[in-house]
């Protein structure tokens, strides 16, 4: 086994992570061919086959399902290690590896950069939009270094950092403008319009209206906010949007936007990363960053 390279196990988890040759190949910024020859060497190498390849998909060998475990554990501990390199080198922030989750990073996100790039003129910023869940499991898998969510997320191993508390506002059509802004329960009897599932914004929406996360309900769930305020436009419902989405999301539609009477919906952003990093300190300083951006965005 002496051929075996990081760089081969890093192409082993990732078709292992999406279960495509292709999808890994572009994760991974090769070409499928040059990564399937490194798959099949490593496999020649380890006497064994990691994958069952047919026209239609793959799948892993119980060879691989075996070793996939202790293969992420030697990554783990070399980007474990990186990051301790990372920090003792002068510059530790010379690489930020960012998740954020969609109902945050449209309306946030260029503020961040900005004032970022300010502070840390060389810091090479890399931008991960997806849900919570999924930004979890990367932050665990050390894919990502840090990632702005909303509060709380409750695993031992991450450390939280409240950053702001933001309310929701009403979104309805233009023509019930004026009419008396529906408190939770009055809500939960209207057509509510709502991301789909495993968007935790939801689950927020569905907590304030009292309902069920999986209870039968009649509305419709979109995509992305600005899906749901068009539907909204064009009279199908109402919904629910963090206060930061309003300039964009409401501009030019045919939407009349109204605030809650008190208790106020409302969400915690904050920031997150792995206790055990040696970059601790570093994340703080980001994340004092991201607070200031979000002061100036509100």
């Amino acid at each position: 086994m002496t051929n075996m390279t990081l760089k081969q196990l890093r192409y082993f988890e990732a078709v292992a992570r999406h279960g495509h040759f292709g999808r890994a190949a572009s994760a991974c910024a090769i070409s499928q061919p040059a990564l399937s020859v490194q798959i099949r060497d490593l496999e020649e190498d380890l006497g064994a086959q990691l994958f069952e390849r047919s026209a239609r998909q793959i799948r892993l060998t119980q060879f691989g399902e075996d070793i996939l475990s202790r293969v992420r554990g030697i990554l783990s501990g070399v980007e474990e290690l990186q990051d301790y390199a990372r920090a003792a080198r002068e510059s530790p922030l010379s690489r930020l590896r960012l998740g954020i989750i969609p109902t945050i990073a449209p309306y946030l996100l260029p503020r961040i950069i900005g004032h970022l790039s300010a502070r840390h003129a060389a810091i090479d910023l890399q931008v991960r939009e997806t849900l919570t869940s999924r930004l979890i499991e990367e932050l665990q898998a050390r894919r990502i270094d840090a990632a702005i969510v909303a509060l709380p997320i409750s695993e031992p191993e991450l450390a939280e950092v409240p950053l702001f508390d933001e309310d929701f506002v009403l979104v309805r059509p233009l023509a019930d403008a004026g009419k008396p802004v529906p408190d939770g329960e009055t809500l939960s009897r209207m057509r509510l319009l709502l991301l789909e599932e495993g968007h935790c914004f939801r689950d927020q929406a569905l907590s304030f209206c009292s309902l069920q996360p999986g209870a039968p309900r009649d509305g419709l769930d979109g995509s992305s906010l600005t899906t749901l305020v068009q539907m909204v436009a064009a009279g199908i419902g109402v919904t629910l949007i963090p206060d930061m989405a309003v300039g964009v999301e409401a501009k030019g539609a045919a939407v009349d936007v109204a605030r809650f009477a008190r208790p106020v919906p409302r969400r915690s952003v904050g920031m997150v990363w792995r206790k055990a990093s040696p970059l601790q300190e570093s994340f703080a300083e980001i994340a004092e960053t991201v607070r200031e951006a979000a002061a100036t965005e509100r």
